[in-house]
């Protein structure tokens, strides 16, 4: 369990230089030379050593859409995970103690430091922030394994059996970390006096929003399986709490979903990973369709499941049935729907072919004209296959058109071309004010607190412009508790698609039959009809053009039936690496799941 500390000047150093920039927050005077003495002489070198640890653990876009029922990035590529294939030697979790060690060694040295080096207030806020990565570190463990070995201070690596600590339990290490969470609340200001310098930093409104998490998915079936209503009541506490102090600190959802990603330092944004060019850029070429990226290409393309999954205007959900897709009035009325008739949300989602590909580059007219970009399906009835049509729609287009005709268009970066899909600027909001209020009335819900409940699902919805319709439901029927929580699950698979958050939902509420349910990973091509074509120049938003069109539903997009989500029931917690388990010398237990004797839902 232990790592030998050592600062490293090189990584400290680069750290400090790439959370620095005139432009965005956490920005301070670069030093040339460190070392491990003059760090606590410093209150300069003291900022960049923690500037180091936002580095190391502040989480940037995830890009993992398949890793659930959200998107596919190429046939066949579904995991032994999600097909069932399990083993303690393929499913397990290394715990790595690396940037607790390092915040451990930040907290021991800070309290030592005197006040003639740095003052009280910012040694309190200092400590408030490593606080939150400490709790932030901790539980990114403990939600995939249960309890780990809690270690709170800097260990001595000359006393060996000092080194082997055992495994607390879940319940142990969760009050430790809402412990550090109550630590940092109380020493973190709401808003940073100098916003542009401090930005980007934990508040007290980031430490309560993250707190809130921790407890609603500690009150969840995973941990809670017999449902204790305690711990839905500190989690309703927790999450209520965070709500209120975001609302007092200015936070509200942003009146244009879409807008979220392009209006930096928006009112939604509580926790934020900033990107910019040169000195800390990220890149979306893994996800932009082809010929629009660089290096690769098309990962995120939406499934059936998602693209059915966003309600239509008046906040009804799409009625999609597969047996009646042969009749032709069904199948135009559901392509009018599908593509005219859908919430904010679903446009600021996905990308669907015919239309403008939100990016300047110019391609070259003889492909694309206007920049829209087609990505449709022809049928060879004679071979019984689907080809794809855009390189007939785009003459020489190079490139691979992908398997779907649909592509992750969220946060886009719209201001770089495919030469420089390295150079994006746009931020990701690890926490927004949505996923507060969704979490509180999730709470709210277990409590029977259904009109709190309902009117966190109507203020969603309302922000994704649908309409209130009779009663002011915004198309919400759900009454009773178990109906509401299932709106619940709905509505967070269509508010946070492509954030990263879908699986760990599923896994939270135990609910991987909603994968398994739907067998393999199905599409819909949406197909010229016989004798029909289309130019660059149309719309699929037009009827006359869409009247070109059929819809066909493709059961398998990986092409074998032996791909298909299978995720085992009885297995929720993951296993402990083996070979740490030796090398501690069997002083951590594997879980109760893989074989071994540790509970983790004591």
């Amino acid at each position: 369990m232990k790592r030998i500390h050592t600062l490293s000047i090189a990584l400290a150093t680069l750290a400090a230089v790439q959370l620095c920039s005139c432009k965005k927050g956490l920005d301070y005077d670069n030093v040339s030379a460190m070392s491990p003495e003059n760090v606590w002489k410093d209150s300069t070198m003291i900022q960049a050593y923690l500037s180091d640890i936002y580095g190391g653990l502040m989480p940037g876009w995830p890009f993992n859409g398949s890793d659930a029922d959200e998107g596919i990035s190429t046939p066949r590529s579904l995991d032994d995970y999600r097909r069932g294939i399990i083993s303690v030697s393929s499913t397990n979790t290394k715990l790595d103690y690396q940037y607790i060690e390092k915040i451990n060694y930040f907290l021991d040295n800070l309290q030592k430091a005197p006040a003639t080096v740095i003052s009280a207030e910012r040694n309190s806020r200092f400590t408030g922030e490593a606080k939150f990565w400490r709790a932030w570190s901790y539980w990114g463990m403990v939600r995939q394994t249960g309890g780990i070995p809690l270690i709170l201070h800097t260990q001595d690596y000359l006393n060996k059996p000092s080194l082997f600590v055992p495994r607390n339990k879940t319940s142990e290490c969760v009050a430790q970390i809402v412990k550090d969470l109550d630590d940092a609340i109380q020493s973190l200001p709401a808003v940073y006096p100098n916003a542009g310098q401090d930005y980007g930093r934990i508040t007290k409104v980031a430490a309560m929003a993250f707190k809130g998490r921790v407890l609603l998915t500690y009150a969840s079936p995973l941990f809670n399986p017999n449902g204790d209503a305690a711990r839905w009541q500190s989690a309703y506490d927790a999450c209520k709490a965070a709500m209120d102090a975001a609302i007092s600190a200015g936070h509200a959802l942003h009146p244009s979903f879409r807008n979220i990603w392009y209006q930096e330092r928006n009112k939604e944004v509580i926790m934020v990973n900033q990107f910019w060019y040169p000195i800390h850029a990220n890149s979306f070429n893994g996800v932009r369709a082809e010929p629009f990226t660089r290096d690769a290409s098309n990962n995120n393309q939406p499934l059936l499941s998602l693209l059915l999954a966003f309600p239509k205007r008046d906040g009804t959900p799409m009625q999609f049935d597969v047996n009646k897709l042969n009749d032709p009035d069904y199948n135009t009325a559901f392509m009018n729907d599908f593509y005219t008739n859908r919430d904010d949300r679903f446009y600021a989602t996905v990308f669907y072919g015919s239309i403008p590909y939100p990016t300047p580059d110019q391609i070259p007219p003889s492909y694309v004209s206007g920049n829209s970009y087609w990505n449709v399906w022809q049928y060879d009835a004679a071979n019984n296959r689907y080809t794809n049509a855009s390189i007939v729609i785009h003459p020489g287009m190079p490139g691979n058109p992908g398997i779907t005709g649909f592509f992750d268009r969220k946060g886009l970066d719209t201001t770089v071309t495919s030469a420089l899909v390295y150079q994006s600027g746009t931020d990701w909001p690890e926490i927004r004010f949505a996923e507060v209020l969704m979490n509180y009335g999730e709470c709210a819900n277990e409590l029977g607190k259904s009109g709190e409940a309902l009117q966190v699902l109507y203020s969603i919805r309302q922000r994704a412009g649908i309409t209130p319709g009779a009663g002011n439901t915004y198309g919400i029927t759900a009454a009773t508790t178990a109906a509401i929580r299932d709106a619940y699950i709905r509505e967070r698979q269509v508010e946070f698609a492509f954030e990263g958050k879908r699986f760990d939902d599923l896994r939270r509420w135990k609910r991987y039959d909603i994968l398994n349910s739907q067998g393999g990973r199905h599409g819909l091509y949406i197909t010229l009809k016989d004798g029909q074509m289309v130019t660059p120049a149309d719309n699929i938003m037009d009827a006359p053009t869409r009247a070109k069109f059929t819809v066909r539903y493709i059961d398998n997009l990986d092409g074998d039936a032996g791909v298909k989500f299978s995720l085992d029931l009885n297995h929720w917690f993951f296993a402990l690496k083996p070979d740490q388990i030796s090398q501690s010398q069997n002083v951590l237990l594997q879980n109760k799941e893989w074989g071994g004797s540790f509970d983790p839902l004591q």
